[in-house]
């Protein structure tokens, strides 16, 4: 008598799963979408799929994998290429997958089988890009066309040399009847430094944009620390079957009829730019309000010409989806000299809090601080409270008095002065004594200061996830200290020459009478100064704003300790209790229960999953899926991949 490799006689397949298997197939799944780059119109990275459960979870294996096949051919240089960042997050509908590639092609393929329906080449210029990321498209279903009709339903994508491309969704065809045959000029209208011929491009869009009323609103890349007078972050509006102009708003005021016209001074009004919205955007339909993050003036480092506090930038805004007037704004850093850009996507959540129902947003921050507001009126739903911060700034700078700090939640990463308890136990060439540390918004200095958090800390593009059962927010944050330096004019190009600063990232920041310097703050084996964790996971009831639980996320030394590590890209929660996040530099995806932050399961991605992933229910079968295509300023394992799991059938 033959018998199975768990004890049992074998009476078939259900005999065999029924009693001697570890494993027991799920029921079947009830279809759960993902129409959206953030989940939903307003960003909450939830999804009521629960087929894959704490349980189970260990079971995923790769269900399918698609390859787009690119890997920078005909871009400049190798030392360009290997910045270029894949960090999309696909979209479902109608049974398919909509994603830009790394060169921002668009691509459609089968949700269950990850075969190739269609792919249409952008055809965009090899050229040199400030930010050369590509986060992915959005879908408009035309509710005044027939459904067979050409272009019913519309994927927007926005490509790297500022163009925003409208197709049809089944076929992947150009909208003929959108802008110049199905492609609106983003440049058309923008103060450029762009020159026909050159072989550089500052000003490009990297995230979706967004559907409100039949309107596309976009948003804009705009390279940063080049100089004073840079190119306007103004964010725009387009009907969305004909590509018109319908309204744009300009954080930056330019001319006395703007409100906060009298809190610049004309001459900075006049040449200061950027201020733009280059993470995504999210729609509240309800109340018809567009919500925008947005960025830090020009240049970043070096506020002498710009004084005042420099609204609206560093802000989170909230616009008439009908116009594009304010409706209100909250600045969330006052004269912003650290790169500390509204850097993620604002999340419109539903919240319980002191007895009320409250719709309200969500706007996380490269401080590690998470503000909250009614998202009809702007009021704080915890109290923010100004606070004194550091005032010895450069020569010629006039510094904030005070910083806006919520009451809770509290800080999710360090910000004090580091000191010598925080090195590291290996923190050779850490030279603690040059440097400026004053903790939080200790301002740039010709001596050189410590940025804690770090301009590349806290909450990145990758937002927040929320859980509306719960009432959990969870999030993933870097924790690295930077070192920025304030060059003085005339010695720029000697120290941008020297090896002494080999390491060193140079800006020239024209117009000022500074050039700058940064790099992360690390030892001169390559490793972090500070002690661990360098990126942690959270989570936060924000009911109380209290923090539930935060673990280290992501592994160093080779993989085997769990320090916590920085990362890009964000997590998602789904109705069964898991958060799955990839980001780290590790290359790894994982999940986390909920509840009490235990890691559940993990697998290596063939490349870094610096993308924020999905999930969704199709056919009884729930997916997980992830962009596997490295990252070069992390460092990561390039690649070309889109990878799907699910459980054994």
């Amino acid at each position: 008598m033959r018998m199975s490799v768990c004890g049992c006689m074998t009476f078939g397949l259900a005999a065999l799963l029924a009693g001697c298997s570890r494993y027991v197939p799920p029921p079947p799944a009830l279809d759960a979408g993902w129409a959206y780059y953030g989940g939903d119109a307003g960003g909450t990275r939830y999804s009521s799929a629960s087929q894959i459960t704490p349980a189970n979870v260990e079971q995923l294996k790769v269900a399918w994998t698609f390859r787009s096949g690119e890997h920078g051919a005909g871009f400049p240089d190798d030392e360009w290429k290997s910045h270029m960042t894949w960090e999309a997050t696909p979209i479902l509908y109608d049974g398919a997958l909509y994603f830009t590639t790394s060169e921002t092609n668009v691509v459609a393929i089968d949700a269950a089988t990850g075969k190739l329906r269609w792919r249409h080449d952008s055809h965009i210029a090899k050229l040199w890009y400030s930010d050369a990321a590509s986060r992915g498209v959005t879908l408009w279903v035309d509710p005044q066309s027939a459904p067979d009709a050409p272009c019913h339903a519309r994927i927007f994508a926005p490509t790297l040399d500022s163009r925003l491309l409208a197709l049809d969704a089944r076929t992947g065809q150009p909208c003929q009847d959108f802008a110049d045959h199905g492609a609106l000029d983003l440049l058309h209208g923008i103060r450029s430094t762009y020159k026909t011929g050159s072989h550089y491009r500052n000003y490009l869009v990297t995230s979706p944009p967004v559907i409100l009323d039949g309107k596309v609103i976009i948003g804009s890349s705009i390279g940063d620390n080049r100089g004073v007078e840079l190119e306007h972050g103004t964010v725009r509006a387009y009907d969305a079957r004909t590509g018109r102009f319908v309204w744009g708003w300009d954080p930056i005021p330019h001319d006395a009829s703007n409100p906060v016209y009298a809190q610049w001074t004309p001459q900075a009004a006049a040449v200061t730019g950027a201020a733009n919205a280059w993470a995504p955007l999210s729609v509240d339909p309800q109340r018809h309000l567009v919500f925008v993050p947005t960025g830090s003036s020009s240049p970043d480092f070096f506020g002498g010409l710009r004084p005042g506090d420099g609204r609206w930038a560093n802000s989170v805004v909230a616009l008439d989806g009908d116009t594009g007037k304010l409706a209100w704004g909250y600045q969330l850093v006052h004269h912003d000299l650290w790169d500390y850009d509204s850097a993620a996507q604002p999340s419109l959540v539903t919240l319980q809090h002191d007895g009320r129902t409250i719709p309200a947003v969500i706007q996380p921050t490269k401080t590690g601080m998470l503000f909250t507001f009614d998202r009809e009126t702007g009021k704080p739903v915890f109290p923010i409270v100004e606070k004194p911060v550091p005032q010895d700034g450069a020569p010629g700078e006039v510094l904030s008095k005070t910083q806006p700090f919520p009451v809770a939640p509290a800080p999710l990463v360090r910000q004090g002065p580091v000191t010598g308890d925080d090195l590291a136990h290996v923190s050779f060439g850490c030279h603690l004594e040059r440097y400026k540390s004053e903790g939080i918004f200790t301002p740039p200095s010709v001596q050189g200061s410590i940025e804690q958090p770090g301009y590349g800390g806290g909450v990145e593009w990758g937002g927040i996830a929320f859980d509306p059962k719960h009432q959990i927010a969870v999030v993933n944050t870097n924790d690295l200290p930077m070192l920025v330096a304030l060059v003085p004019r005339d010695q720029l190009m000697a120290q941008s020459m020297s090896p002494a600063y080999k390491d060193w990232d140079f800006s020239e920041m024209r117009g000022t009478p500074y050039g700058m310097r940064r790099k992360a703050f690390t030892s001169s084996l390559g490793t972090p100064c500070v002690k661990p964790p360098w990126g942690e996971l959270s989570a936060i009831d924000m009911r109380s704003g209290k923090r539930l639980w935060q673990v280290p996320l992501g592994n160093a030394i080779k993989n085997h300790w769990n320090l916590g590590v920085p990362g890009m890209g964000g997590p998602v929660v789904t109705a069964s209790g898991l958060i799955f996040v990839a980001a780290t530099m590790d290359d790894d995806i994982r999940a986390f229960d909920e509840h009490d932050g235990r890691l559940l399961w993990q697998y290596h991605l063939p490349a870094g999953g610096q993308a924020t992933p999905m999930t969704y229910a199709i056919n009884g079968r729930q997916y997980l899926v992830i962009v596997a295509g490295g990252h070069g300023t992390l460092g990561t394992a390039r690649g070309d991949y889109v990878i799907a799991f699910a459980l054994p059938q």
